[in-house]
Order: structure tokens, then sequence, then C-alpha cells
């Protein structure tokens, strides 16, 4: 059960400061792209999500997209938009996509995390990889049923991971 449960949670990435992750040694955060950082299909990051990105880098992170997207294009016209590394079709929560983003950035599992809205991807993913995982609540469900029967099917380890530290 451990390996299904966030260290952190956090409604939004917003509620997830540089200071905070400062302070808990993380030098670099990875991001879920998809109802994560913005809703399905938003081509580009706004202004906000810049901002915080230039927040994140106030304090020594950096912010670096783990997408899952099989498309290359889409994560990496994303990634480019919003200047920061990216590894698209990272196939989480299989673990080489952690450690090459690891390796690429020259940073341990100890100073890493990762945030997502999924917990059979990016909770359970970190989880193995060794870093701090951040889950977050999804940006928008509707579209796709499939992507209701996996939250449904997460639910449990949803409210597992409600008891996980706040940042």
């Amino acid at each position: 059960m451990a390996w299904f449960r966030a260290r952190f949670t956090a409604h939004d990435i917003y509620e997830i400061t540089g200071a905070a992750l400062e302070r808990r040694g993380i030098r670099l955060l990875l991001a879920d792209l998809d109802n994560t950082l913005v809703p399905y299909g938003a081509s580009l990051p706004d202004d906000r999500l810049k901002r915080w990105r230039d927040e994140l880098s106030a304090h020594g992170v950096t912010l670096f997209v783990l997408s899952n997207n099989r498309h290359e294009n889409r994560p990496r016209i994303f990634s480019e938009a919003l200047e920061v590394p990216y590894i698209g079709h990272a196939g989480k929560p299989r673990t080489p996509s952690f450690v090459k983003a690891m390796e690429r950035m020259g940073v341990t599992k100890e100073q890493t995390a990762i945030v997502g809205d999924q917990i059979f991807t990016d909770v359970l993913g970190g989880n193995l990889a060794g870093v701090s995982s951040i889950l977050v609540e999804p940006i928008r469900l509707a579209g796709n049923p499939g992507r209701y029967l996996r939250y449904a099917a997460e639910w449990p380890f949803r409210l597992l991971s409600g008891k996980g530290e706040k940042l």
C-alpha cells in the first residue's frame, strides 16, 4: 500500500512553493504535464505557470516536465515554450525516465520530487524511484470516460494520500 501513497498532497501546483521545496532539500521538481500543469489539450503555458516556474527557480528548484504523452511534439513544444527540460513518452511508473532526468540535472533522488495527478503513474513511479511524491487534484476530468474510471480506481489510494504531509 505504501507504494501508492503520496508523501505530500496539495490542491494544485500553485500550493507548492519554491521555499517549501528548498526547505526539504528539493532541487528538481519533476512534473506531469496533462491535468497537473495544465488541462488536457492546453498547447502552451500561460503567464501564471511561467511565474510559478520562476518562483521555483528563485529558490534553486528546476522544473522538469516528465510526461507519458505518446506524441513527442506535445511535451516538446510545451516544455520549450515554458523553457524547461523534459522527457516525453516517459513510461511512468517505470523508473528509467526518473533516473535519466536526475542524471541529466545532476541531482540525487533525495533532492528530487515529482508532482502529478495520478496515483498509478506519478505517485507509484516516484515512490519506486525513491523520490518524494506530491499528489495534486486533477485539473479537469471532462472529455474522456477512461479518465473517470482511472480516477475511480485510484480513489482508495487518494484517501490514504490525503493523510500525507502538506508542503
